[in-house]
């Protein structure tokens, strides 16, 4: 890794330990402008992940242990930004319509993917190197132009991180360019909530 690159890592774990001091998971306070908030309730399914359920029914179950935050170490910090760069790296950036001919299509990319598919494979990498699946949840969000664009939301102690394939940085929820829609839930992989995001996005001009 580039010296440069090493520097912007750390600067940001500072930042991050700072902002939100470690404490017991079950302690923790969610209402923290560093966690995303949440509708009471379950809402619409994308259908992207509707049909990825249809094909994959074992990936969309309830969980039986819900694991609230992971707990943030320089260890597992690491392992997210090794895990959002080696897919970033090594999946081209093809839309759904170009590579199947379809509007919408939720899969694991063989080499090429679309956003959705971006944030499959972190995630599914992700629980294969140990993390909670409960801690892990792919989230729609709205782009600055009203497109629309899927990350994966990773629940730390610290606060929301976004792993996105159009940004190589790991940031929390409140430092990226979209509004927050919807995610899945923390306890069942199958089912989505709405998210409440109040900002007021002030987008730059050119």
């Amino acid at each position: 890794m580039a010296p440069n690159k090493k520097g912007l890592l750390a600067g940001l774990m500072a930042t991050l330990f700072a902002f939100a001091p470690a404490v017991p998971a079950a302690a923790l306070d969610f209402t923290n402008v560093a966690f995303v908030q949440v509708a009471a309730g379950t809402t619409s399914i994308p259908v992207g992940h509707l049909e990825f359920c249809a094909s994959r029914p074992q990936e969309c179950l309830p969980y039986d242990t819900v694991v609230p935050a992971a707990t943030l170490t320089d260890a597992n910090w690491q392992q997210l930004v090794a895990i959002n760069a080696h897919v970033n790296q090594t999946v081209v950036p093809v839309t759904d319509e170009e590579l199947y001919r379809v509007a919408e299509f939720w899969t694991y990319p063989n080499g090429y993917g679309d956003c959705e598919d971006f944030a499959l494979a972190k995630r599914r990498d992700l629980i294969n190197a140990g993390w909670a699946p409960s801690t892990l949840m792919i989230a729609v969000v709205r782009e600055a132009d009203g497109n629309g664009h899927a990350v994966l939301l990773v629940r730390t102690d610290r606060g929301d991180l976004v792993l996105d394939n159009q940004d190589s940085s790991i940031r929390l929820w409140n430092e990226t360019p979209y509004q927050f829609i919807k995610r899945q839930s923390q306890h069942h992989a199958g089912q989505w909530v709405d998210m409440i995001d109040d900002r007021v996005l002030v987008v730059a001009a050119n």
